[in-house]
């Protein structure tokens, strides 16, 4: 939690400014200790329904923040769903309207899979454009993960994402290029972040709509840029969210794929997630797989037990660690209110004043 500057002491007044949370000592007496209410719009397919939703709970849950959350879930029209999804949904799933009339501190929007060339193609886009309007004007931040980040960038601002040679798909060294920015307060300057994608914003394409990038890997590209007010959206490109085993069972689905004739090159490895006794495995079972189809013969099973005991998860403390931030931010800024914004004094322009804005000063 929070420091208060009580009294003027020159270390307090530096940690401020190097990102850390100190609250003023009006800040500290006005702040209202409530719950908040952190809305998850699940857009991924039924197989990934259950784990994306429990990877992004587990992220909120882990927050140290003094606050409790509330997750409310829910989906939007135009995705594709089985019996038994939709039955878990209609269950355990919130409606949009219902969301909209009590209001929510926060949103975090997941990825989806697609398949038509252009987002605005999607059967899901006109409804998804509905909830981006909707956050943008009445939640104090919105986090974006992997395809939300690239529909929000079409949607706010018209960049197209740029299909890759190939898909991005490791785990990728990231560098900080904003150190002091609250978000990143007490985060590693360099640390691990899965992506799995075929398609990116590029830094340069981040920078031209006038983002702030402040995380970046020389390999994977960006994952984290944030918009100009520095905080009211956040642009998620890698998967932080991701489990130990996530990029191995994605190796799996394709290896199944090669197998059943789906794709016509064996899989290559997730960069940098295999190490030396991991890729033994996989290279022999690969081995054990083409021979067999070479004799006409069915292949042995996917080793998947053995390779998740020699995969490493070098990312999740770190990833917690921002949204730990991220919630704690705004907590500290939200209303009381649940159907509000900011609580007084807040400069939705500036509401980490960071940029040194009036109230009268446009972006």
């Amino acid at each position: 939690m929070p420091l208060v500057n009580h009294k003027p002491l020159p270390s307090l007044t530096d940690m401020a400014e190097q990102g850390h949370a100190v609250l003023t000592l009006e800040e500290a007496t006005h702040q209202d200790i409530r719950e908040l209410h952190i809305g998850l719009l699940n857009m991924m397919p039924d197989a990934a329904l259950r784990v994306t939703e429990q990877q992004f709970m587990r992220m909120v849950g882990s927050c140290n923040q003094i606050a409790q959350f509330y997750v409310h879930l829910f989906t939007v029209p135009g995705l594709q769903r089985g019996p038994q999804a939709s039955a878990y949904i209609d269950e355990h799933y919130d409606s949009f309207d219902k969301l909209k009339a009590e209001g929510l501190d926060a949103l975090i929007i997941t990825g989806a899979n697609v398949s038509n060339p252009s987002l605005e193609q999607e059967p899901f886009w006109e409804p998804l454009q509905e909830v981006i309007d909707w956050a943008t004007e009445h939640t104090t931040s919105v986090l974006c993960s992997c395809l939300a980040t690239h529909a929000l960038m079409k949607h706010q601002y018209n960049m197209e994402r740029i299909p890759l040679p190939q898909k991005r798909w490791g785990v990728y060294s990231h560098t900080i290029h904003q150190p002091n920015h609250p978000l990143l307060r007490d985060i590693n300057t360099r640390f691990d972040v899965p992506h799995s994608r075929h398609n990116a914003i590029t830094s340069d394409q981040f920078l031209e709509a006038g983002l702030t990038i402040l995380v970046e890997s020389d390999e994977g590209g960006v994952h984290i840029a944030v918009s100009p007010d520095q905080f009211r959206m956040i642009y998620f490109q890698a998967h932080p969210e991701y489990d130990s085993n996530s990029l191995l069972k994605e190796y799996k689905r394709e290896v199944t794929r090669y197998i059943h004739g789906a794709r016509d090159d064996y899989p290559p490895h997730p960069e940098h997630y295999f190490f030396a006794q991991a890729a033994n495995v996989a290279d022999e079972y690969q081995h054990q797989v083409q021979s067999a189809l070479e004799k006409g013969q069915a292949p042995p099973p996917f080793p998947e037990n053995e390779l998740e005991r020699l995969v490493d998860n070098t990312w999740g403390d770190t990833g917690k660690a921002i949204v730990n931030n991220w919630l704690g931010l705004v907590y500290k800024l939200t209303h009381i209110d649940r159907g509000k914004t900011f609580g007084p004094g807040i400069n939705p322009k500036d509401p980490l004043k960071i940029l040194g804005l009036d109230e009268n000063t446009t972006l």
